[in-house]
């Protein structure tokens, strides 16, 4: 899966819906509440039906976070829906993610590492 068919595949799935949240978010200068902002705010990409996603689109999705030319914005994408995904497959992906993360994303990576281990459970 490409990057671009990334978005096409989520675009189509938002067609259905996205997950309700509601969040708040106060302007802090703290790093890691702004970093924890910013990782709860990146629900609103999660489409409704995320736990409906084929264990092989999954797959596909995942192996993004490990290509270097794919954008930080859709690595949080697939960070987002593979945390909500209760499968081994995702924690496993997760897991190997997090041996070797995007400097910009390690935050992202270790919460929907964490996430995904809550719904694993």
């Amino acid at each position: 899966m490409s990057e671009h068919e990334f978005w096409v595949f989520l675009e189509g799935l938002w067609k259905k819906g996205r997950v309700q949240q509601v969040s708040c978010v106060i302007n802090f200068d703290d790093p890691g509440f702004s970093a924890m902002a910013g990782y709860m705010q990146g629900h609103a990409l999660l489409p409704q039906g995320h736990d409906l996603i084929s264990e092989d689109d999954i797959v596909r999705m995942g192996s993004l976070l490990f290509r270097g030319e794919v954008s930080s914005k859709a690595k949080e994408a697939v960070l987002i829906i593979l945390a909500h995904y209760p499968s081994e497959t995702a924690l496993t992906i997760l897991t190997k993610y997090n041996l070797k993360p995007d400097k910009a994303l390690e935050f992202f990576g270790r919460m929907a590492l964490e996430e995904c281990a809550i719904w694993n459970e």
